[in-house]
């Protein structure tokens, strides 16, 4: 009896034991790198059904109560939205900075996309420009000629401390601030031929070279004493502006001094020599022109004693 009950036994375990599921063992070998996912022996199954919400109240309850009430009211508050970024221009300025390309002018295009820059040369020449534009800070040299600029503000050449040369030849500039050039402390030459300008403004120190011609300075145009402390002038043109004297005194300095056509009627006989001092010589000043006024220069022949060269104008 005891043997049939164990036979019996046995066969029910062998029997269980058949009858559960046999599980493949997954091998991640390289042959199946290349077969579709939906293809693999086992793939695994997302369950659409479990919300992310549930699996983050799981998270969260295993957190502190006062960690979760911190995070919780963190989340909700809204974060300000940023600033909308200044616009940029074709050149990667800004509309109110200086890229590559130069400031911005009025136009809405930087100055070296309307003018031609060229090193720390600006080149501006008949462009039909009403107003200097704004220019780079590296800026040396700056012609802008043959264009409509009918004023010289105040601050129109502010902070160019690198500025040498201006020259705004034939445009219509009939008023100049008297601040406009002052302020250049490396400004060398400043050419203003061909406007109308009635009244010189101050003037730096600086300058070696000033030309002025073909305006209308008239006889109150140039302030007395206004070339006097330019120690450094050595070319000074003023031709065709109708004026009626010799702008004295003269700077040490002065090679060249153009006046032809004026209204120029005497000289005196101190104006470039010195009356009581003979032994005084004047060998920079060598090139004089006083042709076309209405002078007869030998009426002062004293005037000319300490020159190395007479002056260019009517002898009779």
């Amino acid at each position: 009896m005891q043997t049939f009950v164990n036979i019996f036994l046995g066969f029910f375990v062998f029997e269980s034991v058949g009858a559960a599921p046999i599980t493949d063992t997954i091998i991640y070998d390289s042959e199946f790198y290349d077969i579709p996912f939906g293809q693999l022996p086992h793939p695994f199954v997302y369950d659409e059904n479990k919300r992310s919400d549930q699996l983050e109240a799981e998270i969260g309850t295993a957190l502190p109560s006062i960690i979760q009430e911190s995070y919780s009211s963190a989340s909700l508050i809204e974060e300000p939205e940023e600033e909308a970024s200044t616009p940029k221009l074709i050149d990667g300025s800004s509309a109110q900075g200086s890229g590559v390309l130069g400031p911005q002018t009025q136009d809405g295009l930087p100055t070296c996309f309307l003018c031609t820059c060229l090193g720390t040369t600006v080149y501006c020449d008949d462009h039909e420009l009403d107003a200097v534009p704004p220019l780079p800070k590296e800026t040396t040299y700056f012609y802008s000629r043959y264009n409509r600029i009918r004023k010289i503000n105040r601050n129109d050449f502010a902070n160019l401390n690198n500025l040498k040369r201006i020259d705004l030849t034939a445009n219509f500039i009939s008023e100049i601030h008297e601040d406009a050039f002052r302020r250049l402390p490396q400004l060398e030459e400043l050419v203003l031929r061909d406007n109308r300008i009635r009244q010189l403004p101050e003037l730096p120190s600086t300058l070696t070279l000033i030309d002025v011609s073909k305006n209308r300075l008239g006889r109150k145009g140039i302030r007395n004493e206004a070339f006097k402390d330019l120690h450094e002038l050595q070319h000074l043109y003023i031709t065709d502006n109708n004026l009626g004297h010799i702008p004295l005194p003269l700077p040490e300095s002065l090679q060249a001094l153009h006046l032809q056509n004026n209204n120029i009627q005497e000289m005196h006989e101190d104006t470039f020599c010195k009356m009581k001092d003979f032994t005084y010589v004047r060998r920079a000043l060598e090139d004089i022109r006083l042709d076309g006024n209405p002078i007869n220069l030998s009426k002062t022949p004293y005037a000319y004693m300490c020159l190395p060269r007479l002056p260019v104008g009517n002898l009779i």
